[in-house]
């Protein structure tokens, strides 16, 4: 299946307000239904196993109501795992009200190196042409101290018929036109590390598939060589 780039509507600032609510509200429930939150759960769960620690800080970027890192720190705290969440998005009506949170570009991350333990996205990758994407990753490693986590779609037909049988828990228009785009242009676990192959900030890469063509990438950071 050809990547495809079409624009998407929720990207636009012409949305209206009351459609880029319903519509990120219907990507809160796709999350918790579909292996969003469980996909990050997971990642994290990685990174405190192989490192033994039990605290994090995390970003997450292009967070819109941020109920993916959210509700995976909630059920991450019954098993003795607490993360501190930050949320960075590009527009403030994205953002919830109560919530620590920075309006910021994704591409061009407002903090110093080794801000963060974590520096995660959600449904994010995807609307990013290769070069962006690498641009994106390039800050995340120099934000983050330990990894990055990109939560993301797998491009494929099957994907593709999930979405339009999905059509009716969809409450938004908005939202059937931009998940049948969002598969179009995601990537593939080969494409994504393909591109990170490049990326000498990362020491290693993991890329697996998750439930319903979901997959987490975990990019740990290499350490900073002292000359």
């Amino acid at each position: 299946m050809r990547r495809v780039v079409t624009p998407e509507i929720l990207d636009s600032s012409d949305c209206p307000p009351a459609e880029v609510e319903k519509s990120l509200r219907d990507l809160s429930r796709i999350n918790r239904w579909f292996g969003g939150v469980a996909t990050t759960r997971k990642m994290i769960e990685r990174v405190a196993a192989e490192t033994g620690r039990k605290h994090f800080s995390l970003l997450e970027v292009a967070a819109g109501h941020g109920e993916v890192p959210k509700v995976a720190a909630r059920q991450l705290a019954k098993r003795g795992i607490t993360v501190e969440i930050t949320l960075l998005d590009r527009a403030h009506s994205h953002l919830l009200p109560g919530n620590p949170s920075v309006v910021a570009d994704a591409l061009a991350l407002p903090f110093p190196d080794n801000s963060f333990d974590l520096v995660s996205s959600s449904l994010f990758a995807h609307h990013l042409e290769p070069d962006e994407l690498g641009r994106f990753v390039a800050e995340a490693l120099r934000v983050c101290r330990v990894a990055v986590l990109i939560n993301d779609l797998v491009r494929h037909p099957l994907h593709l018929g999930l979405v339009y049988a999905g059509w009716p828990l969809m409450r938004s228009h908005v939202s059937r036109v931009d998940g049948i785009a969002s598969v179009r242009r995601a990537y593939t676990p080969e494409e994504i590390k393909t591109l990170f192959a490049s990326y000498r900030a990362a020491k290693q890469l993991q890329a697996r598939p998750h439930f319903l063509f979901r997959m987490g990438v975990v990019a740990w950071k290499a350490p900073t060589v002292v000359h």
